[in-house]
């Protein structure tokens, strides 16, 4: 008499392959989630590209006679205006110092509502101010976080990678 081949799986061992399954769900989603809110958040320093571009190219060429005051830099984007999901306003201070709130939009978790500030910065890495630095100096680099100095914030977290060098 032939003995029969036994097919398919036990019962332990499709319990064990749900339990690893349900193991790397556990770690997965939270990184995902972490993820998604991070992409959101990039849309901040997108809508402050304009401004960085405007504010590197009056420090470097512009004149002190003339120059522009808290939201006069030509690059704000008000609620009215908004393009973005994520981005409610871009304003901008009178040293060019660039701020971006960000939306209500409850899928922005705990980065909703929280102002990204970006410093333009001179190659001493001391904030440049536009009295005494426009058409003298250039910008050496940007420094961003929650509150400009790149530390603080339930914000920090969720700072795209340029934003964190």
């Amino acid at each position: 008499m032939k003995r029969a081949v036994q097919q398919g799986f036990t019962l332990i061992e499709l319990m064990i392959v749900v339990a690893i399954i349900g193991i790397l769900a556990a770690v997965a989603l939270p990184a995902y989630q972490t993820y998604t809110i991070k992409a959101k958040v990039s849309e901040g320093m997108l809508a402050a590209s304009q401004c960085r571009t405007t504010v590197s190219e009056v420090y470097q060429t512009g004149n002190t006679a003339s120059l522009p005051g808290s939201n006069g830099w030509g690059c704000e984007q008000t609620a009215a205006g908004q393009s973005s999901k994520y981005v409610s306003t871009v304003t901008t201070d009178q040293d060019g110092k660039v701020f971006v709130l960000l939306s209500t939009d409850s899928s922005l978790g705990a980065a909703t509502a929280n102002v990204l500030t970006l410093v333009p910065l001179s190659t001493s890495g001391s904030a440049l101010v536009a009295a005494t630095n426009v058409g003298a100096t250039q910008v050496y680099q940007w420094r961003c976080g929650a509150t400009g100095d790149g530390t603080s914030g339930t914000l920090q977290k969720y700072l795209p990678g340029s934003c964190k060098g």
